[in-house]
Order: structure tokens, then sequence, then C-alpha cells
């Protein structure tokens, strides 16, 4: 039935955009005065283009040739009278000063926004002053994410690369019907913050071929996600794919509906993870299959954390709240680069209930494995190394 349901929204995304106009009628980003060259600024050239698609009754097509486009912070708003296809077939890039982005905590934002494709491209959003600044401990402007939907509704990407985020590369915050494929995600293995796709607060996503190489988690999944669907990712470097954090406020939504599959991780800090603040929360984790999924040289390929409190500064020290039932991991094999493959350290007050072990085989140094679990109960079926703790 879930598979039925993503199909179907797959289709419909598919189809709502699969005939976009020809580009020689479209609003070309030049005619309205941007420059491919790199050094001119040219975000109210492409606001210009962004105002005259949206007010147009016929489905419009932005088009940014080749090229290198300078753009400051910019916010594409809706809605629109009808449905958008962004075609870029160049390179977009922030200024190298990362104090020009401001304070926004966006680059390239679409809000309120429905039935938009985003389709090829580059952008270049040139993170590393802005990491620097980080590192040094100045006071640095708060970061920007570089591609954000807030609010919108039946929205395609496909084909994008983002390079060098200052934070996370794409965000999908509130919202519904989304299709994220053939995406190429890229950032140092140290970049802090540089989440490949972070998706919270929506409904019906699904994410499908993407090479992700990032500094924090290949795809991060955070409060009031349903219905998400993750097929054939690539993820490594990186910090995995992520449940949470959640916990960090007592009011929160939880996630459910959540697949990952035919997926492979290399080299990364973690394979699959589910990480919660060990802190009083409403919010909850169910419903969630692992399955077919390649671990190589990976340093935590199944790991549940609720006690999660990273370089353990501020630590809560409490009990967390978040409630963890019905996650199933099947058929999950590869290599581990440490020790113990397995660890599921779930909350005193809460335990982790309903987890499924089917077929697992991970081992370390050509050896099987360890795990190690607290507060969980479960099933296990198949095989499975390491030997359960279940």
């Amino acid at each position: 039935m879930a598979m039925l349901i993503v199909s179907s929204v797959v289709l419909f995304l598919f189809t709502a955009f699969c005939c976009p106009s020809n580009v020689n009628a479209a609003y070309n980003v030049i005619s309205f005065g941007a420059k491919p060259d790199g050094q001119t600024d040219s975000t109210q050239a492409f606001l210009r283009a962004w105002t005259s698609a949206c007010n147009s009754v016929q489905a419009a097509t932005i088009y940014v040739p080749r090229g290198r486009f300078l753009l400051k912070a910019v916010v594409f708003r809706g809605p629109c009278k009808n449905q958008i296809n962004v075609q870029i077939d160049g390179t977009l890039i922030a200024p190298l000063d990362y104090r020009a982005m401001g304070n926004s905590g966006n680059w390239i934002l679409f809000i309120k926004v429905n039935r938009v494709r985003v389709s090829g491209g580059t952008l270049d959003a040139k993170g590393a002053g802005f990491w620097a600044c980080r590192a040094s401990g100045n006071n640095c402007p708060v970061g920007a994410r570089s591609i954000t939907f807030n609010w919108a509704n039946d929205i395609v990407v496909s084909g994008l690369t983002s390079i060098n985020s200052q934070l996370s590369h794409i965000v999908i915050n509130s919202c519904n019907n989304v299709l994220v494929r053939n995406v190429k995600i890229i950032a140092p293995d140290l970049s802090p913050n540089t989440d490949g796709i972070h998706v919270q607060s929506s409904t019906g996503v699904t994410i499908s071929s993407g090479n992700i190489k990032t500094g924090d988690d290949c795809i991060s999944i955070g409060p009031g996600t349903r219905n998400l669907w993750m097929e054939r990712i690539q993820c490594g470097p990186g910090h995995g794919v992520s449940i949470g954090s959640l916990a960090k406020e007592f009011n929160e939504d939880g996630v459910q509906n959540v697949t990952l599959t035919n997926s492979v991780f290399t080299g990364s800090d973690n394979g699959v993870r589910i990480k919660s603040w060990a802190r009083p929360s409403t919010s909850f984790v169910r419903n969630i299959m692992y399955r077919n999924l390649v671990m190589k040289n990976v340093e935590n390929p199944l790991i549940i954390d609720q006690n999660y409190c990273p370089n353990n500064i501020n630590c809560p020290g409490q009990s967390s709240g978040v409630k963890i039932s019905q996650v199933t991991y099947k058929n999950i094999q590869g290599t581990s680069a440490t020790p113990v493959a397995v660890i599921f350290d779930c909350s005193p007050s809460n335990p982790c209930r309903g987890i499924r072990m089917q077929d697992i085989k991970l081992t370390y140094l050509n050896k099987p494995a360890q795990a190690s679990c607290t507060h969980i109960g479960g099933t296990t079926t198949g095989v499975i190394v390491p030997e359960s703790c279940l």
C-alpha cells in the first residue's frame, strides 16, 4: 500500500510537469537583465523573471542559460497563477563574502508556491568562508541554507547539483507532495551542519537516486515528517540518514511512515540513525522500514541514540520522552568500521518497542561485529550477524 501511494504521487508529479514550455517562449533571465559573468549581481533580474512567470495565466518556464549567475539571498514568493518550471542550464553562485547573505537563514527560498519544478543546473554556495568563521569562534551570521521550500505543494527538484552550502543544501519544510530525484550534493566531510536534504513538517516526500557527500547527515528527518520514501541513495562521507534529533522541545510532533530502501553507505559516520535528546517530549517515531541496504566501512551502521548530545556539551541528563516503535531492519549487509555495528541505546522511561530485525550481516575486520542494546524489545528472523541483543 505504501509503495502504491508513493507511485501515485510520483506519477502525478511526473504528469504535472512532463511537458514544460519551449525555452524559446520562456522567461529567459538574461532578457530581464541577468549577466552570466559570475560577477554582476543578477538577483533583481531573477526576481523580475519570477514575477512575470508567477503572473502568467498559462504554464511558464523560467530559463537560466549556460553561464555563472551571481545571486544574493532571494525569495521567490507565491501563490502563482499556474505551474512554473525553472530550467537551469548554468550555475548559480553565492557571493564569496558570506556576510553578503545577511541573516535570513536562506539563500534561495521558495515560499507558498504550488506546482513548481526546478530542473538541472548547479548551486555553488561558496560556503568555505562561513565555515572558517564558525571554526574561528568569531561573530558570524546565522548561515544560509542553499535552497528551501516552505509551505509548498506539488514540487519537483530534478537533476540539481548543490556544492558547498553554508548550512543544509536542500530543505523541505511544511510541504506536501514533493519529489527530489537525481540530485548530487557535495561538501567536505568536515564541513559543519551541511546536511544534504532536510525534511520536516512535510507529508508525501519522495527522494530518489541521490548521490550525497557532505559533512553532516546525508538526509535528516525532522519532526512532523510523514509518508517519506527514500530509494537508491548513495551516502558518504556524511553522518548517514538520520531521524532527528528529536526532543529539542517538549511539545513536538513525531515522525511516522518512513522507508529507506536499495541504498549504499560508504565511509559514513553512521548508517541509519534515530536520535533524540534525553529530555521529556511528546514526540514519537513509528512505522519505519530500513531494507536492502549495503554498509561499506561505516562507523555505526545501525544506531538508535536516545542520549544524543553532540560534543557532550549542555547535555540534558534526563530520560527521553520520545516513543520509538515498529522499526524494521531487513536485508542489511556490509562492513563496520568499528567493532560494535549495532547500538540500540533507548530511553529507560520509554523503551523502544516492536523492533524487528531480519537477515542482517555486518562484519568488522572479516569477523562478526558486536551489538549493544539497552531498554529495547523486539524480534528477529533469518540470519542475524552480529548476534541479536534484542
